[in-house]
C-alpha cells in the first residue's frame, strides 16, 4: 500500500515546552520512491537540572540494510552516559548512534527505535541534522514530487505501534500530576485511559469520555503518528482474587459485558475519524491468570476464581473483546500477563501459555487479533535487577533457593517478559507479537536502592542485600511502600519489548487502606491495609501497603511525592 507523500522538512521543528522534540517528517512513498531517504525523529522525553533522557526513531526510505549508523552533531555540552538499543559512542560534540547485533537489519519503509541517558549543563539544544549511513535525513532529496498530509495510511498496520509515534499524554492525569509541587517533571508523560466501568465509556462525574480523550489525541497528534493507551477492563466476576479491583458486573454478567461495554468500546473505536490513531489496548488485567493460579484446590485458591473457571467467563470475554476490538486495523490489542513474581514458575509459566492461547480462540478471536502481551501492569516488580542472577549461587546454595526468589525461575520483568513471549510463541501465538512492560511504579530508587551485590554469608544476604524491589514479599501489590517511578516511556528498548509504558498512571490508589462506601463496585482488600499480616498468597507476610488510601484509581498525593523521590533514572 503506498502512502501519502510528506511534505519536504528542510529544517526540524521544536515543539515548546521542558520536553523538546525535534520532528522529522514521516516516510514518503509514492511507487515505491522515496522523496526523503531517511527521517529521524529525536525527543528529548525528560530532562532536569544536570540530565535528560533521549528517544530517537529513525525510518529508512532507501535499500535495505543489514547494518546502519546515525550520527548528528549537539550546539553545547551534552555527553551521552548510557543507551539502549545502539552502541552509541561520543567524540567531542559528534555521536555516531549505531545497531546492536540483534537489530541490524533495517529493510525499506521500516523503523529502529534506540534511547540514551545524557548530561548537560546550560542549554540542552536539539540537534539540527541528523545522518543514515552518511545520508541526510529529513531533506528532501529530489526523487520524488507533491505533498501533502503526514504519518501511515489509515488502516495501514504496523508491528511495533510505539515505533515513530507519540503517545496521548492524558490531559486530567496531566492536570494533577502538575498541581503537585515537583510534578511537572513528569506530568508531560503518557500514561493509559483506564475505561472500568461502563459509566467511563461517556466519562463520570464531569470527567471525560473515550470519544472525549480520542478527540484530545487527535489534536495532539499533528501530522506524526499518535498512539492512544487503553485499559479495557470490566469483566463480569473482575479481579477474582482481590476485592479492591472488584467491578461492577457479576460472575454471570457476560451478555452485559458484551452489549454495555465491548459493543459500544469497538463503536467508537471504528468511527472512521479516529483511524489515524494508533489505538493499543491493555485488554483484562488479572484476569486470565488468576484462574491458574487461584483455582482448583491450590492454597491460594478463592471460591470467585473457582466460579469464574467453571463458568468460562473470563475466557469467553477475553475472546470477545478480541474479536470486537482486533477487526478494527488500527486497533492492537496487548493481553495482560501478569508479572514475573506471579507467572514465573514452572507450575504457572506454561500452563499460563495455553490459557492465554485458548482465550485468543475463543468467541471468535485467533492470534492474529493479538499484537502483543503486557506484564508488570499496576505492578512493582524490577525491570532488570543488576546485583544477581538466577544463576548464581551462595555457598553451593542456588539463588532459586533464596526466600525471596522462592524457585521462581526470573528474577525480574525483562527477563521474565522476554521469555515468556518465546513461550507464547511456542503454543502458536505470531512470531512477531512484542511485549510491554509497565515501568510506572518499578524504579524503586532513592537511597534504598542497593549499589552491589549483599554479603555472602548466605543465600538470603546475598540477594535481599543486592535486590533493588524492596518489597517485604513479591507478592505484596498495593500502594508499596519505598515504590518509585521507573524507566520513563520509550519506545523499542530491549529485543522483543514493544515499549516500556505507564499503563498505571502514577498517583492512582490500587485500593483504600480501609473500608469505604462507594457505588464504583469496589470492595476493601485487606492487602492495602498497613497493618495486614498477609495471606498465601503473600507468603503471609506484612503487606507493605502505605497508609490513608483512598479507593482505587483515586488520587493519592502522598503516594506520587513518593514515587518522584524514588524514582529511577531520578529525576
Amino acid at each position: 500500500m503506498s502512502r501519502t507523500r510528506t511534505a519536504l522538512l528542510a529544517a526540524l521543528v521544536l515543539v515548546a515546552g521542558a520536553s523538546g522534540t525535534a520532528v522529522a517528517a514521516n516516510p514518503a512513498a509514492d511507487a515505491g520512491i522515496a522523496a526523503i531517504p531517511c527521517s529521524v525523529d529525536y525527543k528529548v522525553q525528560n530532562q532536569w537540572d544536570t540530565g535528560f533522557t533521549a528517544a530517537v526513531t529513525v525510518t529508512n526510505n532507501s535499500a535495505a540494510k543489514s547494518s546502519w549508523a546515525v550520527k548528528w552533531s549537539y550546539a553545547g555540552n551534552q555527553k551521552v552516559t548510557s543507551g539502549w538499543n545502539a552502541k552509541i559512542s561520543q567524540s567531542g560534540t559528534a555521536v555516531t548512534a549505531a545497531n546492536e547485533t540483534y537489530n541490524g537489519s533495517l529493510p525499506t519503509g521500516s523503523s529502529v527505535s534506540f534511547g540514551f541517558n545524557a548530561s548537560y549543563s546550560g542549554t540542552n539544544a536539539l540537534p539540527t541534522a541528523f545522518t543514515l549511513d552518511g545520508v541526510t535525513c529529513n531533506v528532501d532529496d529530489g526523487s520524488g514530487g507533491g505533498g501533502g498530509g503526514g504519518g501511515t495510511d489509515p488502516g495501514t498496520r504496523v508491528d511495533n505501534p510505539y515505533a515513530g509515534a507519540k503517545v496521548y499524554v492524558n490531559p486530567e492525569w496531566s492536570a494533577k500530576a502538575a498541581a503537585e509541587t515537583g510534578g511537572s517533571r513528569i506530568s508531560n508523560q503518557p500514561t493509559g485511559v483506564w475505561l472500568d466501568r461502563i459509566a467511563a465509556i461517556n466519562g463520570v462525574n464531569g470527567g471525560m469520555g473515550l470519544r472525549a480523550h480520542l478527540d484530545a489525541a487527535l489534536a495532539q497528534k499533528g501530522s506524526g503518528e499518535e498512539v492512544v493507551q487503553l485499559v479495557v477492563y470490566d469483566l463480569p466476576g473482575r479481579d477474582c482474587a482481590a476485592l479492591a479491583s472488584n467491578g461492577e458486573l457479576g460472575p454471570t454478567e457476560i451478555g452485559r459485558y458484551e452489549s454495555e461495554f465491548i459493543d459500544p468500546i469497538a463503536a467508537i473505536l471504528a468511527d472512521s475519524k479516529y483511524a489515524s490513531l494508533r489505538i493499543v489496548t491493555t485488554i483484562e488485567i488479572d484476569s486470565l491468570p488468576n484462574l491458574v493460579t487461584n483455582t482448583g484446590g491450590k492454597a491460594t485458591a478463592t471460591p470467585q476464581c473457582d466460579t469464574m473457571l467453571a463458568n468460562g467467563n473470563y475466557v469467553k470475554g477475553v475472546g470477545y473483546a478480541l474479536n470486537k476490538l482486533g477487526a478494527i486495523p488500527n486497533v492492537y490489542n496487548y493481553i495482560d500477563a501478569g508479572h514475573h513474581g506471579w507467572l514465573g514458575w514452572d507450575d504457572n509459566f506454561a500452563p499460563s501459555a495455553n490459557l492465554f492461547y485458548q482465550a485468543a480462540n475463543a468467541e471468535g478471536a485467533t492470534v492474529d487479533d493479538v499484537a502483543g502481551f503486557i506484564t508488570n501492569t499496576a505492578n512493582y516488580s524490577a525491570l532488570k535487577e543488576n546485583n544477581f542472577t538466577i544463576n548464581d549461587s551462595v555457598n553451593g546454595v542456588s539463588v532459586r533457593q533464596s526466600k525471596w526468589v522462592d524457585w521462581n525461575r526470573y528474577v525480574d520483568e525483562l527477563s521474565y517478559a522476554q521469555a515468556f513471549r518465546s513461550q507464547l510463541v511456542s503454543v502458536g501465538f505470531n512470531s512477531g507479537i512484542g511485549m510491554l512492560i509497565d515501568t510506572s511504579r518499578n524504579g524503586w530508587g532513592g537511597s534504598a536502592r542497593p549499589t552491589g551485590p549483599g554479603a555472602t554469608t548466605s543465600v538470603d544476604t546475598y540477594v535481599d542485600g543486592g535486590r533493588y524491589d524492596r518489597r517485604i514479599q513479591v507478592g505484596n501489590w498495593c500502594n508499596q511502600s519505598g515504590a518509585g517511578l521507573g524507566e520513563r516511556p520509550q519506545a523499542a528498548p530491549a529485543t522483543g519489548i514493544d515499549a516500556y509504558v505507564w499503563m498505571k498512571p502514577p498517583g492512582e490508589s490500587d485500593g483504600s487502606s480501609t473500608a469505604i462506601a462507594n457505588d464504583e463496585g469496589k470492595g476493601f482488600d485487606r492487602m492495602c491495609d498497613p497493618t495486614y499480616t498477609g495471606n498465601a498468597r503473600n507468603g503471609n507476610n506484612m503487606s507493605g501497603a502505605l497508609p490513608n488510601a483512598p479507593l482505587s484509581g483515586h488520587w493519592f498525593s502522598a503516594q506520587f511525592q513518593q514515587l518522584m523521590a524514588n524514582a529511577y533514572p531520578p529525576l
